[in-house]
């Protein structure tokens, strides 16, 4: 590493999903992670705040990006619409540039959010949310070719689902995807030594603690992530480059689900629509639609091809009658108040967002301050606890109108859920540990200060400090901050101010009507969904 000159003009971020500060620092003080230690010792180091929710699809966007999701346009892994269907959140909803289309060239690797690829001056594979290899994953294109060639046995994500009783097999396959990954991490490195941001993700940790919460499995899932700390510290050294290492979010343990949906429908706020319907009448039958997906697979007919060949507004009117994954179809909405989507977005049923709404623009605050003093007050029965914590979504969001009203999380070790349940606590079944808005950032480089501690660093602060650290202007709307705690004394970093310049990106586009099923297979088996 460059001890003379004190500044860097390129960056590497390591991205690794899902790792808690405090075992960082647990773990490097006992001398089990000496990589993660090498970074704590020759650079800055400190806990990440997380987005509010603490989930991937809002927290990695703000990472790449600067700002918080009301700049972004991303609250959740799908878009909800004003007819109260959704689609699968793209690469096209980010509606500010993350760091690949202001730095160049790039190398970009298994970033979540990313899919389909975007053509920028450089390489990228698309991360989650790809649904699977058989798509156009990668830019060049012809750079799959290449991963099929070097990495035969490559592949998006595993499908979670079929490992809930098979834990040791679970093991052997998250090993298995990290050595993967961590040669395609090699491929791209290979690939050229003109880039200016390299920013590699693996999201193995979060996948295995999901499903494995024992202290002995972790140690050595970390161990093996430390190895790849190495590589990423070496190749940072020989090319002068700012190494910054990041998780998206915290881990810890799960002993409770609240049903949060059932708790609105018990409250009154919320009305399920009588079964006695076409929707109902199939349900007595045994029709859902993953009866129906069976059936179409048995004639060689993939959802892919119906999406591609119907309009969407008739695959969603069919879908809105068959009974399954679709929480919010068995919702009344011309009785309903209000309702959660996603990972704990509350939405009034304002007349003004959606198109069966049933509560006037003046009345939403008075909800929304009803509806924060109702959640907050839900005990969980079995401990005594406030189950419940809400966020104003005003306040967490304030340029957005199309943000959601409230957001709704659990407290401690419960997690929320939005299906219509009989109860409005459950069990967790095969899910041992859920999101904590802690997690870690670690940078090192040559104008970084050894040694240092980073205090109140936010996921929107990464962006702006690597940018800065090598030069750059950050965008004028970043919501993060630049951390100077990070930087040497005297290094240009620390003694130039901030340059800031106005950034766009160009968004829309057609739309992406690949066959996202098996995405969503997989966020069921990672209880993102239901």
């Amino acid at each position: 590493m460059s001890g003379s000159t004190y500044s860097s003009d390129r960056a590497f971020v390591l991205g690794i999903d899902g790792v808690p500060w405090r075992f960082i620092e647990r773990w490097t003080d006992a001398g089990e992670l000496p990589n993660f230690a090498r970074l704590r010792e020759e650079g800055a180091a400190g806990p990440l705040e997380s987005t509010r929710p603490p989930t991937t699809p809002l927290a990695w966007p703000s990472i790449a990006t600067g700002v918080w999701p009301d700049k972004h346009g991303i609250y959740g892994f799908q878009n909800l619409a004003s007819d109260y269907t959704h689609r699968m959140h793209t690469s096209r909803d980010c509606t500010q540039p993350p760091l690949w289309e202001q730095l160049s060239p790039a190398l970009v690797g298994n970033v979540p959010m990313t899919y389909p690829p975007t053509e920028i001056d450089g390489t990228v594979v698309a991360g989650m949310m790809t649904p699977s290899t058989d798509a156009e994953f990668t830019h060049p294109p012809a750079f799959a070719d290449e991963i099929e060639r070097q990495i035969p046995d490559y592949q998006i994500s595993l499908e979670y689902p079929e490992y809930a009783d098979r834990l040791e097999e679970f093991q052997v396959a998250i090993d298995e995807l990290l050595a993967n990954r961590r040669e395609l991490m090699q491929l791209l490195m290979d690939r050229t030594d003109d880039w200016q941001l390299c920013f590699f993700v693996f999201t193995a940790p979060d996948r295995l603690q999901h499903l494995i919460w024992d202290e002995t499995t972790l140690r050595a899932h970390y161990r093996q992530l430390d190895e790849i700390v190495g590589d990423a510290i070496a190749y940072a050294d020989d090319h002068d480059a700012d190494l910054y290492v990041v998780s998206d979010h915290g881990f810890g343990p799960l002993e409770r689900l609240v049903y949060v949906n059932r708790i609105l429908e018990r409250e009154g706020y919320l009305t399920r629509r009588d079964e006695d319907g076409t929707r109902g009448a199939l349900a007595s039958l045994g029709v859902s639609r993953d009866a129906v997906r069976r059936v179409l697979n048995a004639v060689g007919i993939s959802e892919e091809q119906l999406v591609s060949m119907l309009p969407r507004e008739f695959v969603d009117s069919v879908a809105s009658q068959l009974p399954g994954d679709h929480e919010l179809y068995d919702v009344d909405y011309e009785e309903t108040t209000a309702f959660v989507h996603g990972a704990g977005s509350l939405y009034v049923n304002d007349v003004d967002r959606f198109e069966r709404g049933i509560v006037p623009p003046e009345q939403v605050p008075r909800i929304k301050r009803e509806l924060t003093d109702l959640l907050e007050s839900v005990v969980d029965p079995e401990t005594g606890e406030q189950a419940l914590c809400v966020f104003d979504g005003d306040e967490l969001f304030p340029t957005d109108d199309g943000s959601p009203d409230l957001v709704v999380n659990g407290r401690g070790a419960r997690e929320i859920r939005t299906a219509l349940t009989d109860e409005p606590f459950g069990e967790t079944g095969t899910y041992t540990a859920s999101h904590r808005s802690e997690g870690v950032v670690l940078c090192r480089g040559p104008a970084i200060e050894p040694g240092s501690d980073l205090r109140s660093a936010r996921v929107v602060d990464v962006a702006p400090t690597l940018l800065h650290g090598i030069g750059e202007p950050v965008p004028s709307n970043a919501d993060g901050r630049v951390l100077f705690d990070a930087f040497r004394d005297g290094s240009p970093p620390a003694t130039t101010g901030v340059e800031r310049a106005d950034v766009s990106r160009a968004t829309g586009g057609d739309d992406v009507d690949d066959d996202f099923s098996d995405v969503e297979d997989r966020l069921k088996g990672l209880g993102y969904m239901e």
